[in-house]
C-alpha cells in the first residue's frame, strides 16, 4: 500500500494530435515554399507581387508562433481521492464575483452565480463570498439581500440531496435534466425550492422594472447620494456565518469601492484588487478563486480539484494559478457568431498547458494570495531575502508602505498571507471589522506611491487586465495549470449577437495589443524575466490579434486592386500556383478536422472561418485604431462591458446578424463594396480576361470567397430595420471603396 505521503494530488499526461501536427508542419513547408518561390521568381516582381510577399511573410511568422504554442499540448488530471488522505483540513477560500452595470449585467445573473458559489461542495465555515458592485447600484445590493434570504434553503438542500447543478435557474429550466426521485420529501422540497426562487426571480424582475423599488432608507439610505461614478465606499456584511458551520450558508458581503470623476479607477483591476484589500482584513483566505458574474458553478467539487493541484507540493512550489475553461449554456446552433470558444481552447489551450502554463483568462481562476501580493516562486522566507525587503522573516515597515499602504491592519494580514501563517476565521465579522481601515484601503487614493496595479494585485495598464497579470507571473517564474474536471467547472452567457460578439473582440484586441507595445512585452518578459522562450513565443500569438488585421485586410484587399488595375499576386497558369492553392486547401482541411474531432459539424466550422475573417478585419482593426490613438496621445480606450442576457429559445430570428451605427461595421462594409466592384468588374472584362488578362481566374476566386465570408454583411445592404445595414454607415463605406477604387485607376493611369 502506497504511503499517503507520497500520493499524487494531481498529474499532467502529454497529447498528441498526430493528425494535426502533420497539417500544420505541412503547412508551414508549403508557406515556405510559397515565399521561396516569390523570391525567386523575379520576371513576376510587381507592386502586388511585394505586397503579398510581406502578408505571407507575416503569415508565416505568425504560423511558427502558432506551430510552437500547439506542439506540445497536455492536459491535467486531478485525484480527488487522494486529496483528503493527503490534507487533513481544507484551507480558505474567498470567492470574488465582479459585476459593473445592472442594464447591461442583469442582477438575476449575479445572483445565481452568487447562490451556485455559496452551495460550492465544500465546508461553509472556510468559504467567503464577495461581491464587488462597480455600478453602486441599490438594484444590486437589493438582489442579494433577496438571495441571502433564499440561500438559506437553497445551499441545505444541495447538500442534502446532492443536486448536480447549483445555479438555480438551470436546476429548475424546463431544460435541465432533474434527478427524480419516488421520496414524498424529496418532491416536496422540490416543489418548495422552486416556489421560493420564482419568488425571488419575480422581486428582482419586478425591481429592475420599477424606477423607484428600493425606497432609499433604512439599510438603503447609503445609496441615496451616490452615481454610478461618483459615491463613497459602501461595505456591507449581509450574511455571517457565526457559528462556523461547515454545513450553513458562507458568509456574504457586498462592496462598492469609493468612485470621483477626478480619479482614474481601473476598470476590473481596480476591483479586483480593492475586493483583495478588504478581504485581507476580513477573512485574508490563502487562496482567491475569481468569477465574472455571468459564470455559475457547474460542478461543486470544483474547488477540492483546483485544491489537488495547488496543495500538491510540486503544486505549492511552481504553480500561481489554477484556470478553469470557459464554456457556455444554451449557445446559438452551429456557433453562427464564432463565439463559443470549443476547438481553440482544446487545441491552442491545450497547448498552452504544456508549455509554461494557461494565460489568466479573468474569471473561473483559482488564485495564491501570496503570489498576488508579489511573491516569486524561488523566494523562502526563512533565508530573509532582501529583493522583497524582509528583515529577520518578517516585512520592513517602510517597505510594506511602498508596497502594500499605509493601512496597519491591511499590512498585518498582508504579513500573515506572505509568511503563510495559519489565519483564524473570523465568525463575528460585521462588529470586528475596523470600518476606518475598510474604508480607508476602498478609496481612490490609497494606491498613490504603492506597487499596487504594478507589482502587486491585478496589473493597471490595459483592458486585458487578466493576461497581464497572468503574464507577470509566468515572467517572474511561475507555472500555471489547466483544471478541466468533469461535468465541466463553470458554465456562463456568451454575447447573443454578433454586436456583443464584435465589442468583446474589440475590447480582446486592443487590450492584448496594448500590452506588446508597453513594457510588459512577452519579449523583455524572456530577456530579462524568466518566461520560457516558447511561452513567449505563445503570448506573442496572443497579443498580436490587432496587429495580425492589418495584413489580413491587405491580403483581402490584393484580388480587387489585381482585377481593377488587371495585375496579379498569384501565379497563374504555371507550376507555382499550386503553392497557394495547396496552402489553402490544406489549412482549411486541417481547421475542419480539428472541429469536428472537438465534436463540433461542418456548418460550426464554416461559421467560426467566416466570423474569424470579419472580426479579424472588424474588431481587430478597429482595436488596432485605437491602441496607435493612444500611443499618440490623440485618445484613450474606453472598457466596453459586454451586455449579457440570459439566451431566448423562442427567438426565430437568432443567428441573424443585427447592425448599428457603431463604426465597427464601416471597415467590413467598406471591404465588402470593393469586392463586389471588383467582381462585377471581371465579369465585364470575362472576354479579355480569357484572352490577354494579367489577372487570372485565382484572383476572381479570391475575392469571391471574401464576399462569402461577408455573406451577412451582404444581406445587412438588403435588410430592414435592425437587420439593415445604416445609411450612413453604407455612405461612409461607399466613399471610402470610391477613393479605393479611384486610386486603383490612378496606378494604372501612371
Amino acid at each position: 500500500m502506497a504511503n499517503q505521503n507520497t500520493l499524487p494530488l494531481y498529474q499532467k499526461v502529454w497529447l498528441k494530435h498526430t493528425f494535426s501536427r502533420a497539417v500544420d508542419s505541412l503547412i508551414f513547408f508549403l508557406l515556405l515554399m510559397l515565399l521561396g518561390y516569390r523570391v525567386f521568381s523575379y520576371h513576376h516582381y510587381s507592386f502586388p507581387w511585394f505586397v503579398a510577399f510581406l502578408c505571407e511573410s507575416w503569415f508565416t511568422i505568425t504560423w511558427i508562433t502558432t506551430i510552437s504554442t500547439k506542439w506540445t499540448p497536455a492536459q491535467t488530471i486531478t485525484h480527488l481521492n487522494h486529496l483528503l488522505q493527503r490534507v487533513g483540513e481544507l484551507p480558505q477560500v474567498d470567492v470574488f464575483v465582479t459585476t459593473a452595470d445592472p442594464v447591461l449585467e442583469p442582477p438575476i445573473i449575479t445572483v445565481n452565480t452568487v447562490l451556485s458559489l455559496l452551495a460550492l461542495d465544500y465546508p461553509a465555515n472556510k468559504l467567503a463570498c464577495y461581491v464587488s458592485d462597480d455600478g453602486c447600484s441599490p438594484l444590486i445590493y437589493h438582489a442579494l439581500v433577496e438571495a441571502t434570504k433564499f440561500a438559506k434553503l437553497w445551499v441545505p438542500f444541495c447538500k442534502k440531496y446532492n443536486v448536480q447543478v447549483r445555479a438555480p435557474f438551470r436546476y429548475f429550466s424546463e431544460e435541465a435534466t432533474v434527478e427524480k426521485s419516488d421520496f414524498p420529501e424529496f418532491q416536496q422540497e422540490w416543489l418548495k425550492m422552486k416556489e421560493e426562487y420564482e419568488e425571488l426571480s419575480c422581486k428582482i424582475q419586478n425591481a429592475s422594472q420599477e424606477l423607484n423599488a428600493c425606497p432609499l432608507v433604512g439599510e438603503y439610505e447609503v445609496f441615496s447620494k451616490t452615481q454610478m461614478r461618483d459615491h463613497p465606499s459602501i461595505i456591507k456584511v449581509l450574511w455571517e456565518n457565526k457559528e462556523g458551520l461547515s454545513d450553513g450558508v458562507p458568509n456574504i458581503i457586498y462592496i462598492s469601492r469609493e468612485k470621483r470623476p477626478q480619479h482614474p479607477h481601473h476598470y476590473k483591476a481596480g476591483a479586483m484588487n480593492v475586493l483583495t484589500r478588504i478581504s485581507g482584513l476580513m477573512t485574508n483566505a490563502p487562496y482567491i478563486l475569481n468569477v465574472d458574474c455571468d459564470m455559475y458553478v457547474n460542478n461543486p467539487k470544483i474547488a477540492q480539484h483546483a485544491l489537488c493541484i495547488l496543495l500538491d507540493p510540486k503544486g505549492e512550489k511552481e504553480v500561481a494559478f489554477v484556470q478553469c475553461p470557459q464554456r457556455f449554456y444554451d449557445t446559438v446552433k452551429d456557433d453562427a457568431y464564432g463565439n463559443q470558444l470549443v476547438a481553440l481552447p482544446m487545441y491552442i489551450g491545450g497547448g498552452f498547458a504544456g508549455l509554461q502554463g494557461i494565460i489568466y483568462a479573468g474569471t473561473n481562476c483559482f488564485h495564491r494570495r501570496k503570489v498576488l501580493y508579489g511573491l516569486s516562486p524561488d523566494h523562502d522566507i526563512q533565508t530573509a531575502k532582501k529583493d522583497f525587503g524582509f528583515i529577520d522573516g518578517t516585512l520592513s515597515e517602510k517597505k510594506t508602505v511602498q508596497i502594500f499602504g499605509a493601512s496597519k491592519g491591511f499590512v498585518e494580514s498582508a504579513n500573515h498571507a506572505l509568511e503563510e501563517m495559519a489565519f483564524t476565521p473570523n465568525h463575528n465579522l460585521f462588529k470586528s471589522l475596523d470600518r476606518e481601515a475598510a474604508n480607508q484601503i476602498s478609496t481612490c487614493d490609497y494606491e498613490n506611491s504603492t506597487e499596487w496595479g504594478k507589482q502587486v494585485g491585478w496589473l493597471y495598464g490595459s483592458t486585458s487586465e487578466d493576461v497581464l497579470t497572468g503574464l507577470l507571473m509566468h515572467r517572474k517564474g511561475w507555472r500555471s495549470e489547466v483544471c478541466s474536471p468533469d461535468p465541466m467547472a463553470f458554465m456562463g452567457c456568451s454575447p447573443q449577437d454578433n454586436l456583443g460578439q464584435m465589442a468583446q473582440h474589440k475590447r480582446w484586441s486592443s487590450g492584448l495589443f496594448d500590452i506588446f507595445l508597453s513594457s510588459h512585452c512577452p519579449i523583455f518578459g524572456t530577456l530579462f524575466g524568466k518566461l520560457q522562450f516558447r511561452e513567449c513565443l505563445a503570448y506573442i500569438w496572443l497579443t498580436n490579434w490587432a496587429l495580425r488585421s492589418v495584413p489580413e485586410i491587405s491580403y483581402a484587399l490584393l484580388p480587387a486592386y489585381c482585377i481593377i488595375t488587371n495585375s496579379s499576386f498569384l501565379p497563374n497558369k504555371e507550376l507555382g500556383m499550386w503553392f497557394p492553392v495547396s496552402v489553402f486547401v490544406v489549412y482549411n482541411v486541417g481547421t475542419l478536422s480539428e472541429h469536428l474531432m472537438s465534436g463540433l459539424s461542418a456548418r460550426t466550422w464554416w461559421n467560426n472561418q467566416r466570423m474569424g475573417r470579419i472580426t479579424t478585419m472588424t474588431s481587430c482593426f478597429l482595436g488596432f485604431l485605437d491602441i496607435l490613438l493612444k500611443r499618440l496621445r490623440i485618445s484613450d480606450t474606453v472598457f466596453e462591458i459586454t451586455k449579457k442576457d440570459q439566451p431566448s429559445s423562442n427567438n426565430e430570428n437568432v443567428g441573424r446578424f443585427i447592425f448599428n451605427k457603431s463604426p465597427i461595421f464601416v471597415p467590413g462594409t467598406t471591404i465588402l463594396l470593393i469586392q463586389l466592384t471588383a467582381l462585377v468588374t471581371a465579369l465585364w472584362g470575362w472576354q479579355q480576361l480569357k484572352n490577354d488578362g494579367a489577372y487570372g481566374l485565382g484572383e476572381v476566386f479570391c475575392s469571391a470567397y471574401v464576399v462569402l465570408c461577408y455573406l451577412p454583411l451582404l444581406k445587412g445592404l438588403f435588410g430592414i430595420g435592425k437587420y439593415g445595414i445604416p445609411l450612413s454607415t453604407i455612405s461612409k463605406a461607399t466613399v471610402l471603396a470610391f477613393f479605393f477604387v479611384q486610386l486603383c485607376r490612378s496606378t494604372i493611369t501612371k
